[in-house]
């Protein structure tokens, strides 16, 4: 004779049910720490988080705006800072992203422009949005960005490829013992966002 199956005890149905809320707690959680790491380091330059978008004026095009270089005066040719440039794509981001500018030798106060190459390698268009960071911490108050694709989210086509502009000055007020400033991009998906948090509403 064949043994009746079992339900679960209650108890077990409750247990099972509040460890699939902290599941999706925590990934709700996860998501949410990419607009709250972008407040707290705004506010406090944590792990040098640049500062965001100064006010463009005229002068030569950058990325099809128009922004004005330092006065000469205001350069000091008498030093020059290395600053290297990294990119990296969160894991769900289905896209390449590298600089076309590796490392520069810059004058403090002297407007530099790079650009990054982004790839959408999926079938379908995504939206993602870039966090920067500025190593050495301390050097992001000097690290001053007039034009950056980060400033706002950007949306490729499936296959589609973009240059990304950026358009920065090191203050000429840069700590002397700082020599060497590295840029790095991390590129999160924001569509990824918006789906893993609908779905943990729905989940509740």
């Amino acid at each position: 004779m064949m043994e009746e199956t079992q339900s679960p005890p209650p108890g077990n149905r409750r247990l099972v049910r509040r460890l699939l809320i902290l599941v999706v707690a925590a990934f709700v959680f996860a998501f949410a720490m990419v607009p709250l790491y972008n407040v707290l380091c705004e506010a406090t330059g944590f792990n040098g988080k640049t500062g965001g978008q100064k006010p463009v004026r005229d002068g030569f095009g950058v990325g099809g705006l128009k922004v004005e270089g330092a006065p000469a005066s205001s350069i000091d040719y008498t030093r020059k800072i290395r600053v290297e440039f990294t990119g990296t794509v969160m894991p769900g981001l289905s896209w390449d992203m590298r600089p076309l500018t590796f490392s520069l030798d810059v004058h403090p106060g002297d407007l530099q422009q790079v650009s990054y190459l982004v790839r959408n390698t999926s079938d379908h268009a995504i939206t993602g949005q870039a966090v920067p960071s500025v190593t050495p911490g301390r050097a992001a108050q000097y690290f001053d960005k007039i034009e950056c694709f980060c400033f706002s989210q950007q949306t490729l086509a499936p296959g589609e490829a973009q240059e990304l502009p950026l358009a920065f000055i090191i203050k000429p007020d840069v700590d002397r013992d700082i020599t060497h400033i590295t840029l790095s991009y991390a590129f999160f998906g924001v569509d990824g966002q918006r789906q893993t948090l609908t779905s943990a509403r729905e989940a509740r």
